[in-house]
């Protein structure tokens, strides 16, 4: 007999970890326990003979063991994250469940808030804002209910859109498959199955939806929503109603029938040219960074010019919830054209809705919902951007510039020290703003309103003691405001918004490097692009000319990511490991974005009252500037001086594909070169 070795414990870390793994992978659970059960064999068999044979024989089932179990957990891990790579919120919590991270686990809804205090919530607080603007609306002749039945547009609509045209086979084909696989409650198979048999059951489904459609009715089953309640931030307190934002989860029949009107409507609006200029929401070739690309350059271009700006952020009260379909209806018929039976099928849509609340597998009772529009499906927002349709003129009257992103509207105003005295064309536009949404059943939120001053410093003092007030909206105390999902400081400089992408960035990156033994390369680098290469390239066409030492922040991030997913040690240079991987270092990755942005404004149809490019060369009239901390970091500067310079050969590419290919290997070789 030889000595005993003595290894370490192993059962009971394993009995602690693997065996909740066996569950939730069990197509595993045969192999891996008949492997654990052979290695529990061979110990024994040592333990009582003691000899070196039954020590090796046992070790070496112990390493296929293991290695068995390491592979059914990357493979487990693996198709979790293939099939939700587009699902952020689900890798958040899967992610923070590897990690046993308590403080990044997502927040459940606690047990003690049932499902009829939520609807009982939401109820009281659409009634006490319905209150409040019932105390707010003016004298019965000047109330501007009153003439929500002439049109407020000072041009008619060419083309009326009288009926609604019926699908094909290809056409409801495509909508099926690109819809997500989220199942609603109220769904009789799950969506998933669905889509999987669409294939045998496309004609009835084609003709109910053609029929809907034709008849200009929507069934009574297709218009009860089951509502989710989701927190509005992750660091809120989950005790409290008022964190909770609704979501509507609608059958999937339906968000098919309400995807096949939202494309005919944008095609009606899109042919009339309907749409608020300043919208970007819910449009095509709009987001929230093209918003935010055309304030910061008004801004940046106004302080270059010697002017201070004053940036206001409205903020509004369960606006979703509060709209008055009468006026709704009305603005379809007189502003947006839409009659015959595809007004009718508006007008059976808005109509007798239902909605409950299910949350910790209880649901609450059934409740009309008389207002509003669904927050979470397809034609909600669409129709909430048209019932705000005529705020723009409203603003317009002021010469106030504006931009809008759904319910969230930028007032800003440019001014020299010597004209401070217009603010009060901002007060007077304000308090019309007030008028117009009591008038129409909307209540703008004071407290949540914010407002800056940005600009040089020395303006900035002089426009401020001159703006201690906004009709009750008082001057933000921070030097920051959050402007859809961007942090905006006075200087423009958007330091703390890197500082803040930094944060987040490496608290991801942990939590990946705590779980990156058991992820394979492409799942690791997946996780990366959903956490961190995300948040890098968010609006990052807003960084455009930051100093050095402020991207050097977001350059170490990505350095960081590079060395988790590849394994390189902290010593070793990074520049040959980012080229392996293909990624374009962080100034360049600014310079990819704004150029891409330019090369889709100058491909979307679209007259501009001067030539934008010379006619031989495709070159853009770069503006003149006088401050290169401010007018030089501007977009219109910025996106004209980077055309300028790429090869004839990237600015005439015949597509976006091929633009964005020769674009990042020009790109390429500039960073590595």
């Amino acid at each position: 007999s030889c000595t005993p070795v003595s290894l370490p414990p192993v059962r009971a870390p394993l009995k602690k970890k693997v065996f909740n793994l066996w569950r939730m992978a069990p197509w595993y659970s045969y192999q891996i326990s008949a492997l654990k059960q052979t290695s529990r064999k061979f110990e024994r068999n040592w333990r009582s003979s003691k000899s070196e044979e039954s020590h090796r024989a046992w070790k070496d089932s112990l390493k296929t063991y293991k290695k068995a179990l390491r592979s059914a957990r990357s493979s487990h891990y693996s198709a979790l994250i293939e099939e939700n790579k587009n699902n952020p919120r689900f890798l958040f919590s899967t992610v923070a469940r590897l990690t046993e991270s308590h403080s990044s686990v997502e927040p459940v809804i606690p047990l003690a808030l049932s499902s009829n205090d939520f609807i009982s919530f939401s109820s009281d607080k659409i009634l006490m804002i319905r209150e409040r603007i019932y105390q707010l609306l003016p004298t019965l002749d000047k109330n501007p209910l009153l003439k929500t039945a002439t049109p407020e547009s000072a041009a008619a609509p060419l083309l009326h859109l009288e009926s609604f045209s019926p699908l094909n086979l290809s056409e409801l084909a495509s909508i099926v498959s690109s819809s997500r696989p989220s199942t609603c409650l109220l769904d009789p198979v799950p969506t998933g199955l669905f889509k999987e048999i669409f294939y045998l059951i496309e004609p009835f489904i084609l003709d109910l939806v053609n029929l809907i459609l034709f008849l200009g009715y929507v069934p009574q089953a297709l218009k009860t929503a089951v509502i989710k309640p989701q927190l509005k931030k992750p660091n809120l307190d989950p005790d409290v109603l008022a964190n909770y934002r609704p979501i509507s989860n609608l059958p999937f029949i339906s968000k098919i029938i309400e995807k096949a009107v939202a494309k005919q409507l944008h095609e009606h609006l899109d042919g009339n040219s309907l749409f608020e200029e300043f919208q970007s929401g819910f449009r095509a070739h709009h987001s929230t960074e093209t918003a935010l690309v055309k304030v910061s350059n008004d801004i940046l271009m106004a302080s270059d010019n010697g002017s201070a700006s004053i940036l206001l952020l409205l903020d509004l009260s369960a606006a979703f919830n509060t709209i008055y379909h009468n006026i709704l209806l009305q603005r379809l018929e007189h502003e947006i054209g839409i009659k015959g039976t595809a007004l009718r099928w508006f007008k059976s849509y808005l109509s007798d809705r239902h909605q409950f609340v299910h949350v910790n597998n209880s649901s609450s009772s059934c409740t009309v919902v008389s207002h509003g529009v669904p927050q979470g499906s397809v034609l909600g927002p669409i129709l909430f951007t048209l019932y705000l349709l005529p705020l723009g003129n409203i603003i317009r009257k002021h010469s106030i510039n504006f931009h809008c992103y759904a319910d969230d509207t930028q007032l800003y105003l440019s001014m020299k020290p010597n004209e401070v005295t217009q603010i009060v064309r901002l007060q007077a536009c304000l308090e019309d703003i007030k008028v117009w949404m009591t008038g129409n059943f909307l209540l703008l939120n004071s407290d949540k309103t914010e407002v800056i001053v940005l600009g040089p410093k020395h303006l900035r003092k002089i426009l401020s003691n001159h703006l201690i007030s906004l009709d009750g909206i008082t001057l933000a105390s921070s030097s920051t405001v959050r402007n859809l999902g961007v942090i905006f400081d006075q200087d423009m400089s958007f330091v703390p918004h890197i500082k803040q992408v930094s944060r987040a960035a490496f608290f991801h990156l942990r939590n990946i490097r705590k779980i990156r033994n058991i992820l394979s390369q492409d799942d690791a680098e997946k996780l990366v692009h959903a956490f961190v290469t995300s948040r890098l390239d968010y609006c990052n066409s807003l960084l455009s000319r930051c100093p050095n030492k402020s991207l050097k922040g977001l350059q170490l991030i990505q350095n960081a990511a590079a060395r988790i997913l590849t394994g390189t040690r902290k010593r070793d240079h990074i520049s040959p490991v980012l080229a392996a991987l293909h990624w374009l270092p962080v100034k360049y990755r600014v310079e990819f974005k704004i150029l891409l942005l330019t090369y889709k404004a100058l491909n979307v149809p679209y007259c501009p009252s001067r030539p934008l490019r010379s006619l031989d060369g495709g070159l853009l009239v770069v503006p003149r500037v006088s401050k290169s901390k401010s007018g030089g970091r501007s977009f219109s500067y910025q996106a004209s001086l980077l055309w300028n310079q790429l090869p004839a050969s990237v600015r005439g590419a015949d597509s976006l594909v091929i633009f964005k290919t020769r674009l990042k290997t020009f790109l390429y070789d500039r960073a590595y070169s």
